[in-house]
């Protein structure tokens, strides 16, 4: 078993302005062992600890149970932060952010405050929800079933990401009924088996695996029925969506900037450039125009997306719900399209010394494909049509 490390007590920050500061200051040094980790699949089990105690991880913690209350656009600029430094580590904290918000929507009293406190005090949540073997991913096997004042839950998790490095593992299980629900488990509860079994070519280290649960049992106070945060006009499954949006506009933004910073000190200029220096072939800043056009789209889009996910949580109506799902659609797609660009082109802009496998370049292909198939950006596609077409909302779900 693999068991949550031990951690300080996060710093106390009074705004989110001071939160995303903190989180800036951190990325050069998030970004400077980027390499060595894809390398050795070494787990960020550090930088994870020391964005715990700046607070990073706490920012959406509602002001009610003493944090700070930011939003959407808040958990999706951290977000996209930290991917520009190192998409694993953006990655791992997805969940974190999706499931602090079930609580808030659907979470009784006493596991508000319990997982909001434990958060402020720097302990992650990761999830528990894929499982292997259904027709597709809403096909749960996953059980739980009431004894007394507790439940009980038995199933196995794949793609865990997060949860070998989690205090908290939020599952996602099936009643007799066929209801779902989302319960709060420690990560080192008894009956917790947690595997060390990701092996995808890109993002190698955020922390993802097996997880069975053998009868392991947790009050009832920790449990949260799922469709209470899913069927309202909350903009649950927008957040979600936008928080992996955040994840490959940082991609490509972080491919972009090592791009140039490879062409300035490692490329060779084309010799019919008739230029000393690769940045002053004309071609070659050209390039380079397009792709800052296909990121800075991607950025505002994405902004634009997390403004409408917080307008929602004030208006609370099913338009301000569909636009935020149609915002983040939006930026699901350029944001998508712009990372897997940006890092086929780095190659292109670097020249044939950028493919040196020693320089591990490539890692920023293998983590925009391995990311971007988290989600199949077409069905995002035939949402907005379905709006632009006929005016049909999409539909509310964990995913959309």
């Amino acid at each position: 078993m693999v068991g949550p490390p031990a951690r300080s007590r996060v710093l106390t920050v009074s705004s989110v302005p001071e939160l995303l500061a903190a989180v800036r200051e951190l990325v050069p040094t998030i970004a400077e062992g980027a390499v060595d980790r894809d390398r050795e699949r070494r787990l960020p089990r550090a930088e994870l600890d020391e964005l715990s105690r700046v607070g990073a991880l706490a920012v959406t913690v509602p002001a009610s149970h003493g944090g700070v209350g930011g939003g959407a656009a808040a958990a999706f600029e951290v977000t996209r932060l930290l991917a520009t430094a190192d998409p694993n580590v953006a990655q791992i904290p997805q969940s974190h952010f999706v499931y602090l918000r079930l609580v808030e929507l659907a979470g009784p009293t006493a596991l508000k405050d319990q997982i909001f406190a434990s958060v402020l005090g720097g302990a992650r949540v990761a999830n528990a929800q894929s499982e292997r073997g259904g027709r597709t991913l809403t096909d749960i096997r996953t059980t739980i079933r009431p004894e007394g004042q507790e439940a009980v839950v038995d199933g196995e998790k794949f793609y865990c990401t997060g949860s070998l490095t989690a205090d908290w593992l939020a599952v996602l299980a099936r009643d007799a009924e066929g209801l779902d629900h989302i319960g709060f488990v420690r990560a080192d509860a008894p009956g917790v088996a947690l595997v060390d079994d990701w092996t995808g070519m890109g993002q190698r280290t955020t922390a993802s695996g097996t997880i069975t649960f053998d009868a392991v049992r947790l009050p009832t106070s920790h449990i949260a029925p799922r469709a209470d945060a899913v069927t309202g006009p909350y903009g649950y499954g927008a957040l979600a969506q936008g928080l992996h949006a955040a994840i490959d506009v940082g991609i490509a933004r972080g491919a972009l900037t090592e791009a140039a910073a490879f062409v300035r000190s490692s490329s060779r200029p084309w010799f019919e450039a008739q230029v000393d220096r690769a940045e002053d072939d004309p071609l070659l800043v050209q390039r380079f125009g397009e792709l800052e056009v296909e990121v800075r789209a991607a950025e505002a889009t994405l902004a634009a997306a997390g403004a409408a996910v917080d307008l929602v949580d004030r208006a609370r109506t099913d338009e301000a719900a569909a636009e935020a799902s149609l915002q983040v659609a939006t930026a699901k797609v350029l944001a998508d399209r712009a990372a897997i660009s940006v890092t086929n082109a780095l190659f292109e802009l670097g020249g044939t010394r950028s493919s040196d496998d020693r320089l591990d370049l490539h890692r920023h292909w293998r983590n925009a494909r391995t990311h971007t198939l988290h989600d199949p950006v077409r069905w995002k596609l035939q949402h907005l049509g379905r709006w632009a077409v006929r005016g049909e909302r999409p539909p509310r779900g964990p995913q959309l």
